[in-house]
């Protein structure tokens, strides 16, 4: 679908038809709603919800707007997978009608009604029929790593309903903390947990707004808080932690007494969670502790298992068959997938592009989280190319193209490292899967709740796109015009707002109000550099692991520069489009380039600047100055093209992300 300036620029994601007319209401204040069939108090809240943005976004000078609401279909307490979610909205001088099955095709069309009323001119004449692509439209949020409070949770949920997220999946459990409230087994819980009270409020939260809340227990590793309250429940001995990375504790797969207790431990996970599917981790299992013990490898020569990863399989089946038991559908991590895994276990692929088909080939329902890690600090556009269901072909291209990217040379070779996980696909199941959705991941290494909004929602709109809207929407000019809107309307709407967080962020961290926006010139580095640091890189790289060299852990302060940067620099992203432009024919481009170009220019020695990114902005000063200079005719582009390889390393933890759009512009000028 092509971007279309007007009311269309302010939806994302954008609906699968939409017909805009002349003429409409104009800035509507409030809407007076009546339904024409089924009602719900969920419903009626929504419409108060919609009254209250609307009214806090036009003001009292908005005009009162007749709605009607035709909704078949009364909906349960709490939505589940595969729910109709469709939904038609017409816009007409004299009021605005929306139609849908159920409810939550109800709660969709009023956040398009919202988005459409916050369009400059005010809500104009349109007709929208619109369709989710996938019904499973996730967002994985670790909160065991760092903590994050019910506060953030539940502005989370409003902002995911805005965009039409419809799965929180909450990784509750790992190796630094368990935030589940067990009753039956207290001692596991870390001294920041959820309580019940608050779980069932985020629930119901959740519920009003059409979204399913999935729980995590992740099991057999990543279990070492559990391991240091439980030894009896593994086959090592093992010390708290608060270091990222694999840890070698793992529970005893042969153990009766484990089996037990898992079954006691997840029959309350699925008391407090009403929807279907329980997720149970099953990823980076270190090979350790089972190898060295007597107990796992007798019990594997005796029942013929020629391999770790049949052990893990056993463990997972006996699992998988627990849960299965207590009416839920189990999920796991691609390294799961094993012949002997039961089919109706759900598989959450994420480690590359062959992974999903692997899934899918020996005939498990697919969630894909390749390609979407928010964690990595990826630009949007990187995120936005890779769809769910492409052709393996395509999608391994997309990774392959990575190491190519000059925003990502800096990590390239450590990324290489990842190629040991393509696999061919297995022999088929008894019918192949399917590919329920997508879910984005943001891992909580380096998030803490006030860092949140800022690494999350900078990105996760354009995802929320790529799983709604069909896969003929991919012009990443459109979704980089319509994000800005976007950030707008989550302002408004949610209370999410990513501008004035991050920027509070950076004066928090002593940067002056007078050099923010060169800062927000800078990117923190990409993949896993900072969080593996330089000498942990080297040695993955070298196929080595040093987890001790690594810079964080969960007691690190996150408070510097980098902490509150986007991930990707919007800024930065309209000097490469100056950039091209200039090489497109347009001559006025050349003084937007030279007007950036003098302010970096003019940046200077900044002895008041937060000490780790003095060094950052002192090269991009003289970056600005070699552009001058070129443009001047003072400088030969090769002269500046050997400044700026220099200015394309890492400066610490930063990015100077202008470096690469100006490295082509001066390549193209004879450099």
């Amino acid at each position: 679908m092509p971007y279309i300036a007007g009311p269309e620029g302010a939806l994302l994601p954008l609906p699968r038809r939409f017909a805009p007319g002349p003429g409409g209401p104009g800035a509507v204040g409030v809407v007076d709603a009546r339904f024409a069939d089924a009602s719900s108090a969920r419903l009626v809240r929504a419409v108060e919800r919609l009254n209250d943005r609307l009214g806090r976004r036009n003001g009292e000078a908005g005009l009162k707007m007749a709605l009607e609401i035709s909704c078949a279909i009364p909906c349960p307490e709490h939505p589940q997978l595969g729910q109709p979610e469709a939904y038609q909205l017409n816009v007409t001088d004299q009021g605005a009608r929306l139609v849908a099955e159920t409810e939550w095709g109800v709660l969709h069309g009023l956040e398009t009604l919202f988005q459409l009323a916050t369009a400059p001119g005010g809500l104009g004449c349109v007709a929208v029929d619109d369709a989710p692509r996938f019904p499973w439209r996730g967002l994985l949020l670790d909160v065991a790593r760092h903590y994050l409070g019910m506060d953030a949770l539940l502005r989370t949920l409003d902002a995911m309903a805005q965009v039409k997220l419809n799965v929180l999946h909450l990784h509750l459990t790992d190796d630094q903390a368990f935030r589940f409230p067990s009753e039956r087994f207290p001692e596991l819980a870390s001294p920041r947990h959820y309580s019940r009270r608050e779980l069932a409020e985020l629930i119901n939260h959740a519920a009003d707004r059409g979204i399913r809340v999935v729980p995590e227990i992740d099991v057999p590793g990543h279990t070492t808080c559990w391991l240091v309250a439980r030894p009896d429940w593994g086959t090592g001995v093992t010390t708290a932690t608060r270091r990222f990375g694999v840890h070698e504790a793992c529970l005893d797969p042969t153990s009766e007494a484990v089996y037990a207790a898992l079954a006691e431990l997840l029959g309350e996970v699925a008391e407090v969670f009403p929807d279907r599917h329980l997720h149970l981790g099953g990823d980076e299992v270190h090979p350790a502790w089972w190898s060295a013990s007597d107990r796992v490898q007798t019990f594997m020569s005796e029942r013929g298992m020629t391999g770790l990863d049949d052990m893990q399989a056993h463990f997972n089946s006996r699992v998988a068959r627990t849960v299965s038991g207590l009416g839920k559908r189990p999920m796991g991590w691609d390294e799961v997938v094993h012949d002997d895994l039961p089919d109706d276990v759900v598989v959450q692929s994420w480690r590359g592009a062959t992974a999903r088909d692997r899934a899918l080939g020996s005939g498990h329902d697919c969630v894909v989280s390749s390609g979407y890690y928010l964690d990595l600090f990826y630009p949007a556009d990187v995120h936005y190319r890779f769809d769910p269901q492409a052709p393996e072909s395509e999608l391994v291209g997309l990774e392959d193209a990575l190491l190519d990217d000059p925003r990502f040379e800096h990590v390239a070779e450590g990324m290489r490292w990842t190629e040991h996980w393509r696999e061919p696909a297995g022999a088929a199941g008894a019918a192949p899967g399917s590919v329920l959705g997508a879910e984005a991941c943001l891992w909580g290494e380096l998030v803490t709740e006030e860092l949140l909004d800022v690494r999350l929602w900078s990105r996760l709109p354009a995802l929320a796109e790529r799983f709604w809207s069909p896969r003929s929407v991919r012009d990443l000019g459109s979704l980089y015009q319509r994000l800005g809107s976007c950030f707008e309307q989550l302002a408004a709407g949610s209370g999410v707002d990513v501008r004035a967080a991050s920027r509070a962020l950076m004066a928090r961290a002593g940067a002056d109000e007078d050099v923010v926006e060169l800062l927000e010139l800078l990117e923190p580095v990409k993949w896993y550099g900072r969080l593996l640091g330089e000498e942990a890189l080297a040695a993955r790289i070298a196929g080595t692991e040093m987890p001790q060299a690594r810079p964080y852990d969960a007691d690190t302060p996150l408070d510097r520069v980098v902490d509150a940067l986007f991930p990707e620099s919007l800024p930065a992203r309209r000097v490469a489009r100056l950039c091209q432009r200039h090489f497109e024919g347009d001559t006025g481009a050349v003084a937007g380039i030279l007007d950036c170009a003098l302010a970096w220019q003019d940046l200077g020695p900044r002895p008041d600047c937060p000490a780790d990114v003095a060094p950052a902005l002192e090269l991009l000063c003289r970056v600005g100055e070699a552009v001058v200079d070129v443009l001047e005719g003072c400088m030969a582009p090769s002269a500046a093209l050997s400044l700026l390889e220099t200015a394309a390393r890492p400066q610490g933890e930063y990015l100077i992300a202008v470096v690469p759009p100006l490295r082509s512009w001066l390549a193209g000028l004879g450099g």
